[in-house]
């Protein structure tokens, strides 16, 4: 398994957007309103990766998870579509990648990743808190009247800190 950044040269967005929608697709159903990843086209995709830092897990080559990540002032590196096959999906990859999320931050010199995550989606929770996260707001879509997402943070060590023995 490789992680690494996407290259420049990239062309199979639409294979891309099938990973994510694979990825996503257990959220059919249980999540309201409907995940973003519905509204994704190739193109849209393609552009995202423009304007985002976008990191993608490779199987022999062939893209088995990705996420998109965005400076945000002031010091935070937002994570978003963090999306692992199902078959590879507890197996490690999403923590890789958010391990190259924390080394961006880091060359960003950001101290903190943030994400969002459905409230439904209680397992979610649970592994982001495993992984070093923690909750930190309960926000609503627009027109929902309800809480329809939780707000996570993980503040990193500085390069001062990681040298403590």
């Amino acid at each position: 398994m490789t992680i690494t950044r996407i290259p420049e040269d990239f062309s199979d967005w639409p294979g891309l957007l099938a990973l994510i929608r694979t990825a996503f697709a257990s959220m059919d159903g249980v999540i309201d309103p409907p995940s973003s990843a519905h509204r994704l086209t190739p193109e849209s995709l393609a552009e995202k990766a423009r304007a985002e830092i976008c990191h993608l897990a490779l199987e022999d080559g062939i893209p088995v998870g990705c996420l998109f990540l965005k400076p945000e002032a002031p010091d935070c590196l937002y994570v978003g579509k963090l999306a692992v096959l199902p078959h590879l999906q507890g197996k490690g990859v999403g923590r890789r990648l958010l391990q190259a999320a924390e080394e961006e931050a880091r060359r960003h010199n950001l101290s903190r990743l943030r994400l969002e995550t459905r409230i439904e989606l209680v397992q979610n929770h649970a592994t982001f808190s495993a992984w070093g996260f923690v909750r930190t707001a309960e926000k609503s879509h627009p027109g929902f009247d309800r809480i329809t997402f939780i707000e996570m943070q993980k503040m990193l060590a500085t390069p001062a800190e990681q040298r403590r023995p």
